[in-house]
């Protein structure tokens, strides 16, 4: 078995699957609904397409493309009850890349009435980073399905791993950062991430006192397992959810901050990106 198991969201399990020729000739992202936008350095015009991958010795399926964690709007689904204000006949959005104090968040889930944000929900999505590239892994399975390759970039020797350490690390100091301006201005803010992710993060830093997941708290985090269908391909599903505060983010990387920002500033940002292109659709 291939260790690159989704190329351009489509299952590699089956290797009489897809016209892949076809498949690479697209290079389309069923998640964004649009052409994959991960794309090679030296070859811009070349999208990458790994979704996920087998990896380590138990061959565990990792996601290390954020975009796939888009998979049925599910984790928007998921992030529904987050919205205390939000009534019947109120529209949803899901607006891309919203800039806060610390940083941007990938989403903003908006219950919006009139052209007028009543409520919302952050949602940042976290998925592992690798050292070296997948791009060989992904060759060679080309090459195995007859797809012609250069075969000197499907090299068996050409490895790479999972930046465990950095990706938890990076991620937890950037909601160090955006939990306390969620917090000031009493909304919340949603941390997707993998289960492996979510070991690895209770192993390495101070989880235990974090929360079973409590409506009240500003942080939620929500964690997604891999499950694979009968026919081999992979669904994802929700595992486990947590909470916390900002202090309690704070307390897993042994610092103290704090931040302030108006409410107001967040939602003029929101009401000038709502659209018809910004309309959650179920499913």
């Amino acid at each position: 078995m291939s260790d690159v198991i989704e190329l351009f969201g489509e299952t590699t399990v089956d290797e009489q699957g897809p016209e892949w020729e076809a498949v690479l000739r697209r290079q389309w992202c069923p998640f964004l609904d649009r052409k994959c936008i991960k794309v090679r350095k030296s070859q811009p015009e070349i999208s990458i397409g790994t979704c996920s991958v087998l990896y380590g010795r138990a061959k565990r399926p990792i996601v290390i493309c954020p975009f796939r964690l888009l998979e049925r709007g599910q984790i928007f689904t998921d992030c529904l009850h987050l919205l205390s204000m939000h009534e019947p006949g109120n529209e949803l959005h899901t607006v891309p890349e919203v800039s806060v104090p610390g940083g941007s968040v990938d989403y903003f889930l908006a219950s919006v009435r009139d052209g007028k944000v009543k409520d919302f929900v952050g949602i940042e999505l976290q998925t592992l980073d690798t050292t070296g590239t997948v791009w060989p892994a992904r060759q060679r399975f080309l090459q195995k399905v007859g797809v012609d390759v250069v075969r000197e970039e499907a090299s068996p020797y050409k490895t790479y791993g999972m930046n465990w350490k950095m990706t938890a690390k990076t991620i937890l100091i950037q909601l160090h950062h955006k939990i306390q301006t969620f917090e000031a201005i009493n909304k919340h803010l949603t941390l997707v991430i993998q289960d492996f992710l979510l070991e690895y993060l209770r192993s390495q830093f101070q989880f235990s006192h974090l929360n079973d997941a409590r409506r009240g708290d500003p942080m939620q985090i929500h964690a997604y397992r891999m499950e694979q269908r009968e026919d081999g391909s992979y669904s994802l599903q929700l595992g486990s959810r947590l909470s916390t505060d900002s202090r309690g983010i704070a307390a897993c990387l042994g610092l103290q901050a704090d931040a302030n920002v108006e409410l107001e500033q967040v939602v003029q940002q929101l009401e000038t990106k709502i659209s018809k292109q910004t309309l959650f659709r179920f499913g």
